[in-house]
């Protein structure tokens, strides 16, 4: 047996959010719920969750992008619960970091008994969910950002495209990618714009382009946050 855990339910169609709030809470657990990919992400950065339910067809962009950035710092168990039955979707969700994932509609026993398994399985507590790398300190809860102990004050957005840059360290960001999860697919070929938040960015941590400490810049293709 399992002992109570906080489960966080990632899906935009309420009805499913509470039919497993009652089924989970009639196991034990405490529910938590998001019905974004933004709202997802910090979530599970301010919950800090034993197990992430997780759809892939969100209204502010896909799952997946949730999936990708909690992965920078945290293996939480995630288990992907969606109407998508193609091989390639499952596919793309295993490959970046799901542990298992269900169709709907699916069978609640089954379900559950899937949920018991992964947590059975978890190891150690939550990772935290503070990033620092030298003089940099990024609170992915409370959405703080200080640099040598002083505060930086930065716009949601500025902050977003920061949480992802660092949440992947020493990785290549593409731009498309980064447009995609911030501003939405429609803005995937707006590079200019993404050059204008970066240097903001730069500015306000006291990152110089020319001889970058926290975001380096990979012409034509994307940023590499520093390697902790």
């Amino acid at each position: 047996m399992t002992g109570p855990a906080r489960i966080l339910i990632v899906d935009d169609e309420p009805p499913i959010r509470r039919f497993l709030r009652v089924a989970l809470e009639a196991e034990g657990h405490l529910v938590t719920e998001a019905a974004s990919v933004r709202e997802g992400i910090d979530r599970a950065a301010l919950d800090a969750p034993a197990l992430v339910i997780l759809d892939l067809g969100l209204p502010d962009g896909d799952g997946i992008e949730v999936l990708r950035t909690v992965r920078g710092w945290s293996q939480v168990p995630v288990i992907v619960l969606s109407v998508r039955s193609d091989e390639a979707g499952k596919v793309a969700a295993l490959d970046a970091g799901a542990q298992d994932y269900v169709t709907k509609p699916f069978a609640t026993s089954e379900f559950l008994a899937r949920i018991r398994a992964l947590l059975r399985d978890r190891t150690g507590p939550a990772a935290p969910s503070v990033l620092s790398v030298a003089e940099l300190e990024i609170d992915l809860a409370a959405r703080r950002v200080s640099v040598a102990g002083a505060e930086v004050k930065l716009t949601r957005r500025e902050f977003d495209l920061l949480r992802l840059l660092a949440s992947q360290p020493g990785r290549l960001v593409t731009q498309a990618m980064i447009l995609r999860t911030i501003w939405g697919p429609a803005h995937e070929e707006d590079s200019q714009y993404l050059r204008v938040y970066i240097r903001q960015l730069r500015a306000k941590l006291g990152d110089d382009a020319a001889d970058p400490r926290w975001i380096f810049t990979e012409p034509g293709i994307g940023y590499r946050f520093r390697n902790r």
